[in-house]
């Protein structure tokens, strides 16, 4: 599979990124019950076994964001798509809540892909990853583990390794914000107290990411089922988690980045594609933000044929 890099200006919608059909799913990971819901296509039919993808969203986040459009709109395009909470984060269980651990994540990833490859809607040897910002790595990580993801793609993915790190939090920052962590942490072992700090919230506040309008918008991201919460003990996996190291472990596994120079971090995803050693393409599209990617629907309609076009290449080649 070539290399393809494009340049594409966001014009008009060819889909609704809204599916008819959706059905509430439990399964375990870790000894933990998860919570997700299964996007079917309008035309699915009992009997009906249909490529399956795995949707996860930005950081933080929980299934009716982001990853409900997107899941939703991947069913429009003929998928049963797996939308879920990751453990500590929305319906699902977990006792350390609103904890953002790339591991921790990576292994639900796994486990709902072998749930997905159970279901019989889905055709078992047709499953694909779709990871969006911070869980693109988590994607790629968990594509690299598991038996049943196919191809991968990442969209408006944030991608670091520690050179990144220190660009965006600042070297000087770092070591204190870890040292935050393992406090926080060492309380929660002690004693169960979670150590909170808003999410998302106005310049000059103590939220962790500000001037972030996805977020702090109810007609957004700021939905009931978002707490809008960071546990101060998510810093030290996240700041020292690498996403980097996924690419090398992609030898055989075709891999898709949708990025545009006007979203985050796209050195990281410049750096990523670099290392790919196997399959891969690129898509950049013109002047679209990071927020655009997760809720405009022009947006998303461009990048989800794209998508869908690619895990439809990527099974013919294999």
């Amino acid at each position: 599979m070539k290399s393809i890099i494009a340049a594409v200006s966001v014009l008009a919608a060819s889909h609704s990124t809204i599916a008819a059909t959706s059905v509430r799913v439990v399964f375990e990971s870790h000894g933990h019950r998860l919570v997700g819901d299964l996007y079917l296509p309008d035309d699915h039919q009992p009997g009906d076994r249909v490529p399956g993808v795995l949707v996860t969203g930005a950081w933080t986040t929980v299934k009716e964001q982001m990853p409900a459009l997107h899941a939703a709109a991947m069913a429009d395009r003929g998928y049963a798509a797996l939308a879920f909470d990751f453990r500590n984060w929305g319906q699902s269980e977990g006792d350390q809540r609103q904890l953002e651990h790339p591991e921790l994540k990576t292994q639900d990833i796994v486990a709902a892909a072998a749930f997905l490859a159970s279901r019989p809607e889905v055709d078992p040897d047709r499953i694909y990853g779709l990871g969006v910002c911070a869980s693109a790595g988590y994607m790629a990580d968990a594509t690299a583990r598991s038996p049943h993801i196919q191809s991968v793609a990442l969209v408006a993915p944030w991608l670091h390794d520690a050179e990144i790190v220190d660009a965006v939090y600042g070297a000087e920052n770092v070591d204190t914000l870890i040292g935050l962590s393992r406090d926080a942490q060492e309380a929660f072992d002690a004693n169960g107290d979670i150590r909170c700090v808003p999410a998302a919230g106005a310049e000059g506040s103590n939220a962790v990411m500000q001037n972030a309008p996805y977020y702090t918008d109810p007609e957004r991201g700021l939905i009931p089922e978002y707490d809008n919460l960071f546990n101060v003990a998510s810093w030290q996996p996240w700041l020292t988690y690498d996403a980097m190291t996924a690419a090398s472990d992609l030898r055989n596994t075709p891999v898709l980045i949708v990025h545009s120079e006007a979203a985050a971090i796209p050195q990281g995803a410049h750096a990523f594609f670099d290392r790919l050693e196997g399959p891969k393409e690129q898509l950049w599209l013109d002047d679209v933000t990071q927020f655009d990617f997760y809720d405009d629907r022009h947006t998303i309609a461009v990048w989800a044929d794209s998508v869908r076009d690619f895990f439809e290449q990527a099974r013919s080649t294999r």
